[in-house]
């Protein structure tokens, strides 16, 4: 049991480093017009400067995350608790990314991705805290 457990929590911590690494990176490097024409009309009214702040906060989670797991498994146990803040830390950034596209009337053409995007960093929090000692 215990296996599985570690494999979905596995398996959710690397879906969750894949795709905010991508969308960390996509912020942190396109321009403002390049960031609108691929429908990140959330940043209209908000500086350039935010979104960066953004993407490398989404960027720390990862490095947060990925280093967490990584030293867990090479037997830094106390490094899971470092993926277990990162995880949350990242789920924290959906809850408010769904809370901005509710606010300006955007949720039925975003609320999916975003519990796609929500649900991986919580299944991982929740199994690397609970079950620690995989």
């Amino acid at each position: 049991m215990n296996l599985v457990i570690g494999i979905i929590a596995a398996a959710a911590s690397a879906f969750t480093a894949f795709a905010f690494f991508k969308a960390g990176m996509f912020k942190a490097g396109a321009s403002r017009q390049k960031l609108l024409d691929a429908g990140f009309g959330w940043i209209e009214n908000i500086s350039l400067g935010t979104v960066r702040l953004i993407a490398w906060l989404e960027l720390l989670g990862v490095a947060g995350l990925v280093l967490g797991v990584i030293g867990y498994f090479i037997g830094f146990q106390w490094a899971l608790w470092f993926a277990v803040a990162a995880a949350i830390g990242l789920a924290l950034t959906m809850i408010g990314a769904i809370l901005l596209h509710a606010s300006r009337g955007e949720s039925k053409y975003t609320l999916k991705m975003n519990l796609v995007l929500l649900f991986p960093p919580l299944v991982a929090a929740v199994l690397w805290a609970i079950f620690p000692s995989l």
